[in-house]
């Protein structure tokens, strides 16, 4: 996505070589080690981001079944957290959060906030809902955006927007702070260690992304535990 090719048209092929990777060399994170980290054909490494992503969207496929179950809250969690793990690599890797994949899951987040968390409140109080959570979630970013333009991407401002619509409120707020607040300690984790220097750009988006599942998922006992404090 980042270089602007299909996912769908040519399949699966080594980017090195262009040779078309087998089915027997499509089983997730096993082939990986298997092949000794390098394509079959050419020898040239294989990313380790991909035995990485592989095991750890199984892993969280599994947990997601665990908890849900065969429902429909398990098929759309399963959509969010594919769309983030997404997310959190391609900032990773490319500090792009991209509109080909913001503007379509902004829509079907807004589609699924009909079918959850809350399918038997109305349409119209949905409806309200749902505007305001992603109101929220876009005007928590927007205004630092704004403010400091070069500290922060558009690109995270409209992903706030989409994780608004697909956590509601309260559960909102817990995804947007919770990402504020791990990106603010692990920046001052990798400057002190000198990991990064101080005007090298640090992506956000794996943060935003990390906070939006811990949101979606447990959100409201978040919530809850925090206001019982007062």
């Amino acid at each position: 996505l980042p270089v602007d090719q299909s996912i769908v048209n040519p399949p699966s092929h080594c980017p090195h070589c262009g040779r078309r990777i087998s089915a027997v060399d499509l089983v997730p994170f096993l082939n990986y080690i298997w092949l000794r980290g390098r394509c079959r054909y050419c020898r040239a490494p294989i990313p380790a981001r991909l035995p990485v992503v592989e095991l750890l969207t199984g892993l969280v496929f599994a947990f997601l079944y665990w908890k849900y179950g065969l429902s429909p809250e398990l098929g759309i969690s399963i959509f969010y957290a594919s769309f983030m793990i997404v997310v959190f690599f391609i900032d990773l890797e490319n500090q792009l959060i991209l509109n080909k994949m913001v503007y379509p899951g902004i829509l079907l987040a807004f589609a699924f906030s009909f079918l959850w968390p809350n399918p038997d409140a109305g349409a119209t109080d949905i409806l309200v809902d749902s505007l305001i959570a992603g109101a929220i979630g876009f005007g928590m970013l927007l205004l630092p955006f704004i403010v400091y333009p070069s500290g922060m991407g558009a690109g995270d401002v409209k992903l706030a927007l989409m994780i608004g619509l697909m956590t509601g409120v309260p559960q909102v707020f817990v995804a947007i702070i919770l990402a504020i607040l791990a990106g603010g300690l692990i920046s001052i984790l990798l400057l002190t260690l000198r990991v990064r220097k101080r005007r090298e750009a640090i992506p956000f988006g794996p943060f935003l992304a990390t906070g939006a599942m811990v949101g979606l998922l447990w959100g409201q006992e978040i919530w809850d535990w925090y206001t019982g404090l007062f």
